[in-house]
């Protein structure tokens, strides 16, 4: 029996240009530039050091994602899990030869570039879980051994990088993992009784949370605890968004970046910056693209004929959502300070590479989306 078994219906018969998904490669493109654009506004009208580099990262990532999506389909469903494997052997190397900046230790360094591979395990293990449910009848995903698995995929590369330490993306990569899990159609009762536990742990989690992430959900809770220290980033995004009003200050023109009030202000803060500068109608325009981009990205996992392509390409379309949710709630004050960066819009070239290499992979599968997928 072969692995793929072709349904009726569209396929990806012939090149790429008339077969890819170009409103949303566009809507893709069109968020990377506005990235380029703020990190430029950032930097005081410079396209040095932050613009440059991450429009030189935004081509290299267009170019990839398109050749992802070019590629035959067995080729990413066969190496679903040799990606996972080597992701998670390079989070293990970040254990003995990671590189420690900042009082964490996430890097690897090959000497052209540093690599955070928290950022690459995501994808991976989207692609394992969903190769493991393809092997997997519907009727069977609830049983123990078909709930162990998957958790003991979550759980080593979560334990890995809440050693780094790195609870932010721990715990995305947790949420993200789970929500595979929930789509395969695992039963409901599990995930309320995984809740809570989660919730009785709590007390147990407090303790061992290290002084400075303790720091940071308190000052959640009260963020003029600690004005001048934790709760600073808070306070001083809270006031960058505010003062944008409706149309905001004008690009360069932001008093939180160009006085230097907001730390992180090209990374984890840097829609503080877009909405100070263009003021509520521009921070409304870049939502409407994060929404045309997640909407094109359900709808095509809505036309997949196989479980896998439709768990890989919903999971990766639930998992930006997390990621743009978490980072909007984190500068209005809306959610502890976690050092989520927002998609394609943040500074970070580890980070923009995954969102883009994930969005090819879509593509890819969205070619393919009446493509079946043997059990075997």
């Amino acid at each position: 029996m072969s692995l793929f078994n072709s349904g009726s219906g569209r396929e990806a018969t012939g090149p790429i240009s008339f077969n890819v998904h170009w409103p949303l490669v566009l809507s893709v493109l069109l968020l990377g530039m506005a990235g380029v654009l703020l990190q430029y506004s950032v930097a005081g009208g410079d396209f040095s050091p932050w613009a440059w580099r991450h429009a030189a990262r935004l081509m290299l990532g267009l170019v990839i994602m398109l050749m992802i999506a070019a590629l035959d389909v067995r080729t990413i469903f066969s190496l679903s899990y040799a990606v996972y494997a080597v992701v998670l052997l390079m989070l293990l190397g970040v254990e003995f030869l990671g590189v420690k900046s900042m009082g964490a230790q996430r890097w690897l360094d090959f000497g052209v570039a540093r690599v955070q591979p928290s950022e690459f395990i995501r994808l991976g293990l989207i692609l394992a879980l969903a190769r493991f449910y393809q092997s997997v009848y519907h009727s069977d995903v609830s049983r123990p051994i078909n709930l162990l698995i998957p958790l003991l995929m979550i759980g080593l590369p979560c334990l890995l990088i809440f050693r780094q330490p790195d609870l932010g993306t721990m715990i995305m990569l947790a949420v993200t993992g789970l929500s595979v899990v929930f789509l395969a159609g695992v039963q409901r009762r599990y995930f309320i009784g995984g809740g809570l536990a989660v919730l009785a742990a709590i007390p147990l989690v407090w303790q061992n949370m290290l002084t400075y992430q303790k720091e940071r959900v308190l000052v959640f809770l009260d963020p003029n605890r600690d004005p001048l220290g934790a709760g600073y980033h808070i306070i001083q995004s809270k006031i960058g968004i505010g003062s944008g009003g409706l149309w905001g200050k004008g690009l360069v023109e932001g008093t939180q970046s160009r006085l230097n009030f907001l730390p992180e202000k090209h990374t984890d803060f840097i829609f503080t910056i877009f909405a100070e500068e263009l003021g509520f109608f521009g921070s409304l325009v870049l939502m409407l693209l994060f929404m045309l981009m997640l909407f094109l990205i359900f709808q095509s996992a809505r036309q997949m004929k196989s479980q896998y392509a439709r768990l890989v390409t919903a999971s990766i379309g639930v998992s930006i959502s997390f990621y743009i949710v978490v980072n909007l709630a984190m500068v209005m004050g809306l959610a502890p300070v976690v050092g989520v960066p927002l998609p394609l819009i943040s500074y970070g070239g580890t980070s923009l590479l995954t969102f883009m290499v994930s969005i090819g992979v879509v593509l890819c599968l969205e070619r393919h989306a009446l493509t079946e997928m043997s059990r075997g």
